[in-house]
């Protein structure tokens, strides 16, 4: 007997239904995946840096003695080395990468906007071992012969550059990290700067601006917010960075305020002593890692949220225009 309407309208809802319930769930379950695995993570490292943060408490962050054979550890040589480094680097790579980003957005033609931008953007594409090698057999030459010698003979006397260079040193890892990071900043700031609506410029320029003016009193104040998260987001990858700074920052326990003398960072000496360490000194490693991972996920946080606040101001303002 044929089956009525009602029947095969019920039977559909009710596969549907099951469909949908089955998806549902499906895709909940894989959202959970994402926080679980990051509860995780945040869960093996403290259980195994437990031990380092029982034996040294809070002074483990501003001790700079790190010896394995009398088990005294202090990570303040690597947390210093780690911010004064991407401080370096932001300080050589905002200038130039929200130069570009500018430049690319506002005044180039629009015929040379991509091939630049790719360009720029490329440079994420370098494993940073290629980068290392770069900095061994180019830039450390380059400093030592034509760099160093005029800056030393001036500025010498500074804290900054006193000292002797030997070539691993904190500006050598500096400048390989500005270079690294250079196209995670330009390329946020593009997105940021393009957001920005038409009617700022416009009005400016009706007022009598130049183009430059337009962009210094109009442009960069409405995206200042999503300028300093594409620096946020840039500091961040260079707090991380591992295998170049390995190459190139000398890998010394120790508190230096020269740019010629090595240093150590966070993420270098777990990439250099992990594999070999036992006991106490795995878990100073452990809680190294967790000190970095709690400061990268924060910076990286601060940005996302700078940016996004960037993007919903400019999303508003369209739907107000």
């Amino acid at each position: 007997m044929p089956q009525s309407d009602g029947g095969l309208a019920r039977n559909v809802r009710g596969r549907g239904g099951r469909g949908d319930t089955a998806f549902r769930v499906t895709l909940t379950a894989l959202a959970a995946i994402i926080p679980l695995l990051f509860v995780a993570l945040v869960g093996q490292l403290l259980w195994s840096a437990w031990p380092a943060i029982r034996a040294f408490g809070a002074r483990f962050l501003f001790s700079s003695t790190w010896d394995p054979v009398a088990g005294i550890y202090g990570a303040g040589p690597m947390i210093f080395g780690t911010l004064y480094s991407s401080v370096i680097a932001l300080v050589l790579a905002v200038p130039l990468a929200i130069g570009v980003s500018i430049f690319l957005t506002e005044f180039a033609p629009v015929w040379l906007r991509r091939p630049v931008g790719t360009l720029v953007e490329l440079l994420a594409a370098i494993p940073s071992v290629v980068y290392g090698l770069w900095g061994i057999f180019v830039l450390i030459p380059l400093l030592r012969t034509y760099v160093l010698p005029p800056l030393q003979a001036v500025l010498g006397w500074t804290p900054l550059f006193s000292g002797t260079f030997f070539g691993n040193s904190m500006l050598a890892a500096g400048i390989l990290l500005a270079v690294m990071i250079l196209p995670y900043i330009s390329s946020v700031s593009r997105e940021v700067l393009a957001a920005v609506p038409p009617s700022q410029r416009e009005a400016a320029l009706a007022l009598g601006a130049t183009r430059w003016e337009a962009v210094w009193s109009a442009v960069l104040p409405y995206a200042r917010s999503g300028l300093i998260g594409a620096v946020v987001l840039g500091l961040g990858r260079a707090l991380g960075e591992t295998m170049a700074v390995v190459m190139v920052i000398g890998n010394r326990h120790d508190l230096s305020l020269s740019l010629v003398d090595p240093g150590y960072t966070m993420a270098a000496i777990i990439a250099n002593e992990f594999n070999e360490a036992t006991g106490l000194q795995r878990a100073a490693l452990f809680e190294i890692g967790l000190v970095l991972f709690g400061v990268t996920v924060a910076v990286n946080a601060l940005a996302r949220l700078l940016v996004w606040r960037v993007a919903r101001d400019s999303a508003a303002g369209s739907a107000a225009l």
